[in-house]
């Protein structure tokens, strides 16, 4: 009798050992699936198809027949976490990247005084805060310790469309459509700074973006009608790079490689601005213009 029971069970246990099992709809043997799940934070709760598991994650469900299956995840204090999973024969279904967000994040205040936008130096772990009411620039830590004003804005900007910290924090740049102005936090030995800021005027044409060049040096301005670069000090005068025939729409500045990437309507261009500086300030000494008359009829195309 015993025998026979055994004779009778042992292709069950065979096919179990390989990853098999009987399915009582088809009557025949599946190979099986697996389904691994892991959280952050761990010790989650784990239902499959509505039922609680014995196990929290990190935890493995081993011997699934293939299919859909329903997986739901609860931690205290957390929100949960709802998904379904593919379970292919012989394979693991991973769920290995699930956060569980708490339910009451630790938010904190930075600023100390109205603040209209915002930079982060994450190399430096800054964070610089423009207060455009009160035309001040403020610096602090990542904690909002040793919050510190280190630049006062000019008067004669009515409006700011964007600002950006220089590579090496001693000063921005702000513009607007019709100005751009650079202004410095600390003016001891570099380059011969002004006390004051600079500032250039467009009235002929409109500023959609700047960028600083990687010598902390130049500026990089996009108009309506040019690609120019000015050295950031009074009395300079932008040197146009490329004389464009339609409105640029959106530009990237790749600082590491010094390439101003723009598009038109139609087009995407990449300009190279060499990173030595000896080459730069040749190139404007001679007022070298980037588009030539025969290159000047292809970007009308």
């Amino acid at each position: 009798m015993s025998l026979g029971i055994f004779f009778i069970g042992l292709p069950f246990i065979l096919s179990s050992a390989l990853g098999y099992k009987f399915s009582r709809h088809t009557l025949k043997f599946t190979k099986t699936g697996l389904i691994f799940i892991k959280t952050q934070p761990e010790g989650a709760k784990i239902y499959l198809e509505g039922k609680l598991i014995s196990q929290r994650s990190p935890a493995s469900m081993q011997d699934l027949a293939p299919g859909v299956y329903k997986v739901a995840l609860e931690l205290a204090q957390h929100y949960p976490w709802k998904g379904e999973v593919d379970v292919e024969a012989g394979k693991v279904s991973r769920l290995d990247k699930i956060i569980l967000f708490p339910l009451r994040p630790n938010l904190v205040r930075l600023n100390r005084d109205q603040l209209s936008s915002f930079r982060i130096d994450a190399q430096s772990k800054l964070i610089y805060y423009l207060d455009q009411l009160n035309r001040v620039v403020y610096r602090s830590d990542f904690a909002a310790n040793n919050f510190e004003d280190v630049a006062s804005l000019p008067q004669g900007f009515t409006q700011i469309s964007g600002w950006e910290i220089s590579a090496d924090r001693k000063k921005l740049f702000i513009f607007n459509q019709r100005q751009i102005s650079v202004i410095f936090f600390d003016n001891q030995g570099d380059y011969g700074y002004p006390d004051a800021s600079v500032f250039w005027d467009y009235t002929q044409e409109k500023v959609i973006n700047v960028f600083w060049h990687s010598d902390n040096y130049h500026l990089v301005v996009l108009t309506d009608k040019h690609v120019q670069v000015v050295e950031a000090r009074g009395q300079s005068k932008p040197l146009n790079l490329v004389e464009l025939n339609k409105e640029a729409t959106s530009a990237f500045y790749d600082v590491k490689e010094d390439t101003l990437y723009f598009n038109d309507s139609q087009n995407l261009y990449k300009l190279e601005l060499s990173s030595n500086l000896f080459l730069l300030e040749r190139l404007m000494a001679q007022q070298f213009q980037a588009v030539k008359p025969e290159q000047k009829q292809n970007t009308n195309e």
